[in-house]
């Protein structure tokens, strides 16, 4: 499994707004400069990220975007799901009974656990504290 190029730009973009005050608009020319993006992509990944109420966006001369919620209730889960949707590794996984060997299949176990760490991992990683490991990182922490 490959996260999308959409995945990975929206990542991006939450964080780099993350690390800046709540309140602060983060126009789109800085996200896009920074961070690499085209301005198309980066309305196009921020649409379905609004939508979900992660971000605010602005329009006009100071436009752009800032967090909706605080840093700490956004975690990569929640990114990943927004724009990939919901991650189900293999269709065995999708609803109860959409496999015929569910009660008999040794792998479907292993794939469900699979799943389960992948979002347990995915959502203790919130934006603050990728921000917050970050500056650790730079000696800013």
């Amino acid at each position: 499994m490959v996260i999308s190029r959409a995945t990975e730009y929206a990542v991006r973009a939450l964080l780099y707004v993350a690390g800046f005050p709540s309140d602060q608009i983060i126009s789109k020319r800085d996200i896009c400069r920074t961070q690499e993006i085209t301005a198309a992509f980066l309305i196009k990944i921020m649409q379905p990220l609004r939508e979900a109420g992660f971000v605010k966006s602005f329009r006009g001369a100071a436009g752009g975007f800032s967090l909706a919620k605080p840093a700490e209730e956004i975690s990569l889960w929640d990114i990943v799901c927004v724009i990939e949707g919901p991650i189900h590794l293999n269709k065995c996984l999708i609803s109860e009974g959409n496999c015929l060997r569910d009660c008999v299949c040794t792998v479907h176990q292993v794939w469900h656990k699979v799943r389960a760490d992948l979002e347990h991992t995915l959502s203790e990683a919130t934006l603050a504290s990728l921000v917050q490991k970050r500056l650790e990182l730079i000696g800013k922490g």
